[in-house]
């Protein structure tokens, strides 16, 4: 028996159910309970797959304003910048990019006054020059997740 793909499919079945259990597992792709337990703790430990967690709708349970703050950032602060986003639990995604801004992040907010706050409290960074948020009014896709091609 190979294991070709085998990594890859066992990937793309805990996307489709990340509470599958192991015997479900090896059953689905035709292998032992131990050959799936093996993969599995080589793709965590490879940092492939780092944790099994719930989808959360934020939406449901309250947070119903998504904001995207655009930043400009001081020359050599951008790592500290980054790292002080990061470290705000509403703020869902940090990145550095490239082009006008030089980080786009994306929060989540109860309303728009605890969302005001915490723009108000990032303008008096003196180490962010610029900022532009943009009001999410609807999100068509959020969080997905895409499954492997299996390679040939």
């Amino acid at each position: 028996m190979t294991y070709e793909n085998l990594d890859r499919k066992l990937i793309n079945e805990l996307l489709d159910d990340g509470r599958a259990s192991l015997r479900s597992l090896a059953d689905d792709l035709d292998v032992s309970v131990t050959t799936v337990s093996n993969h599995l703790s080589d793709l965590e430990e490879q940092g492939i797959i780092s944790g099994y967690t719930p989808k959360v709708d934020y939406d449901q349970i309250g947070y119903d304003v998504t904001a995207i703050l655009q930043l400009k950032v001081e020359g050599n602060a951008l790592p500290e910048v980054t790292d002080r986003l990061r470290e705000q639990e509403q703020m869902i995604s940090v990145y550095e990019v490239t082009g006008d801004h030089d980080i786009i992040a994306i929060g989540k907010f109860n309303d728009t006054d605890d969302m005001n706050a915490q723009i108000k409290s990032l303008l008096t960074d003196p180490e962010i020059k610029e900022s532009n948020t943009s009001v999410v009014l609807n999100a068509a896709v959020e969080h997905e997740q895409f499954g492997l091609e299996l390679e040939e």
